[in-house]
């Protein structure tokens, strides 16, 4: 994907994370809003990837949203290219993703 496409998609998914996360941990929303709101982009080696880190996010209770595109431009209809997981608790989350690179 084009730099452009990742920072739309990531919007896309930080967003309606963002709202799932209001809806299920409304606590973990107020004390992410008052600490600065830190957002992190790491990258998975393979597309695949997304499945495992959207299945055990799901397996702990921790808010994500998984985008799956359109088709429109330059990605497959249907293709998975960005989760956002959180709002949620620092130290869970490093667990779940401090194996992965920044983007």
């Amino acid at each position: 994907m084009g730099k452009g496409k990742i920072a739309a998609q990531v919007g896309h998914a930080s967003v309606q994370a963002f709202l799932n996360a209001g809806a299920s941990h409304p606590s973990e929303v107020e004390t992410w809003l008052a600490s600065g709101q830190k957002k992190i982009c790491l990258k998975v080696p393979e597309a695949g990837d997304f499945t495992s880190l959207r299945q055990e996010a799901q397996r702990r209770g921790i808010p994500f949203h998984l985008v799956q595109d359109a088709g429109h431009t330059q990605i497959p209809k249907g293709s998975s290219t960005v989760l956002a997981i959180g709002p949620f608790d620092e130290g869970v989350l490093d667990e779940l993703t401090g194996h992965l690179k920044l983007l």
